[in-house]
């Protein structure tokens, strides 16, 4: 399944519009990443841990999306919006969310 930040799909012309998906994940922060990224702060360098959280819940998101999109007859998805979020108590949770328009093509 075509999925796209663009609102068309160059040489596709989209047959019907069947609305709105969407694709929501919220993962916990864990004690031991959360004490490991914060060393690397401290002397400098990237978080691997937490870019792997952040690519794994982008993927999952995305992956609802397309489920979505799938159970309502499109086989595409376009003006796909990525969102990152930190909620919850102290920001101990992050929540990605994904949406975009269903077509057929």
């Amino acid at each position: 399944m075509t999925v796209t930040t663009t609102p068309t799909l160059e040489g596709q012309p989209i047959k019907e519009y069947l609305g709105i998906v969407t694709g929501e994940v919220i993962v916990g922060a864990n004690l031991f990443r959360d004490l490991f990224a914060n060393i690397r702060d401290i002397v400098g360098g990237r978080s691997g841990s937490y870019e792997r959280i952040l690519r794994d819940a982008r993927e999952q998101a995305i992956q609802e999306l397309q489920a979505e999109c799938g159970a309502m007859g499109g086989n595409a998805v376009v003006g796909i919006d990525l969102d990152y979020e930190v909620i919850g108590d102290k920001g101990s949770m992050l929540m990605v969310s994904a949406s975009g328009t269903a077509v057929k093509v």
